[in-house]
């Protein structure tokens, strides 16, 4: 049986992609790797829609946020987290581990946050130094308002935005330097179409003035090691050199598809799916504001999400990621990030529909396949 991979992270990796990694090993203090790297530079800033350097990190996307904290913020400060998701906690925990003051605005799990909270948080309280974000919360797949919160703090020289754009950088716009974003991270296994290894973040002008403040313990993810030695197309220490082959890889193709295809693309398989498990009686879980990285929907009325996840894998090969924290047994969640495409999404919302027929949930069957079908075959 095939393995097909649904999961928000890690995605599924392009053959071709994967047999550049396949190469032989090259030096990272060569030229070759140095023309390689280059080009990665370019790539990374027009998917970032960014003239500034993305810098890029041998780590998760997690080390990228951490980076992203350690990077900017000082002893004491005190900073405001949007937790709407398992994600959002994150932001919270790293900032609490390098000694900040943390304020919390609590979204309702499947809920995008008001930005006029966020507007009046800043209004209330002078001293906060950032506001931290995801652009999408992949626990839950909400979309977040990152324009509009970026609206509201460019206008302020005291406050950063900084965002995890990890399920959301190369799936939707996220618009650095045209919307003022001030951080924003991403990670390989996303979007991106790679093993997990690499990490991602651009920082504004605005950023860099508080990187020269900041002092907050940093040595392997100072930033500033980072930036300067990308300027001479290479890293300060040893990188994920195969992983930084298959990203020039994808980048290609990137380039070749253009960005505007590849943001309808996600949008249409993300809408596809969407509506196809809604045709057949379930609720999605982001309530307001869906992310196209993901699907996030409730299982039926006492079945366990569990069974529908198992179901999957053992019937049709189909890896699909469970729900979280308050979450877990309630949703599944379906990526459209990776290798994924029309046919893939067909057969996905077609296997949901075939497992949840075998446990007992009562719907129109083919209902599901046919919505998607029709939305899928209009694009």
């Amino acid at each position: 049986m095939k393995n097909h991979l649904f999961t928000p992270g890690p995605v599924a990796v392009p053959e071709d992609v994967l047999l550049e990694m396949a190469r032989p090993i090259i030096h990272h203090r060569t030229l070759e790797f140095e023309t390689i790297f280059s080009e990665v530079r370019e790539g990374l800033k027009s998917v970032f829609h960014t003239d500034q350097e993305v810098l890029v990190l041998a780590s998760s996307g997690t080390g990228a946020m951490e980076g992203a904290v350690a990077n900017t913020l000082s002893s004491g400060d005190r900073v405001l987290v949007v937790n709407g998701g398992k994600f959002g906690e994150r932001w919270g925990k790293i900032s609490r581990a390098y000694g900040l003051e943390v304020e919390e605005i609590k979204v309702e799990w499947g809920s995008a946050v008001d930005p006029a909270i966020v507007k009046d948080a800043l209004d209330n309280d002078p001293s906060i130094r950032a506001v931290l974000v995801q652009a999408s919360e992949t626990s839950t797949g909400v979309m977040h308002p990152t324009k509009e919160l970026a609206g509201i703090t460019k206008e302020r020289d005291d406050v950063l935005l900084i965002v995890d754009g990890i399920t959301a950088v190369g799936v939707f716009p996220v618009l650095f330097d045209e919307w003022g974003i001030d951080v924003l991270v991403g990670g390989s296994q996303k979007a991106f179409m790679l093993p997990p290894g690499l990490s991602f973040a651009a920082m504004s002008e605005k950023a860099w003035k508080f990187y020269e403040k900041s002092n907050l313990p940093k040595f392997y993810l100072d930033f500033g090691a980072y930036k300067k030695s990308a300027e001479k197309n290479s890293t300060p220490y040893t990188p994920a050199v195969t992983l930084v082959i298959g990203l020039a890889s994808v980048l290609r193709r990137v380039q070749a598809e253009g960005l505007e295809g590849v943001y309808a693309r996600a949008a249409v398989l993300a809408e596809a799916t969407r509506e196809g498990l809604t045709a057949i009686g379930l609720e999605m879980f982001a309530k307001n504001s869906p992310s196209p990285a993901l699907t996030a929907a409730f299982s039926p009325a006492d079945i366990d999400a569990k069974l529908i996840i198992k179901g999957l894998k053992d019937k049709f090969g189909m890896t699909v990621a469970g729900g979280q924290n308050q979450a877990k047994g309630k949703i599944f969640r379906i990526s459209h990030m990776g290798n994924i495409d029309k046919a893939d999404i067909l057969a996905a919302v077609g296997a949901v529909e075939a497992v949840l027929r075998e446990i007992g949930y009562e719907f129109e069957f083919g209902a599901g396949s046919r919505m998607a079908g029709e939305i899928l075959s209009k694009s």
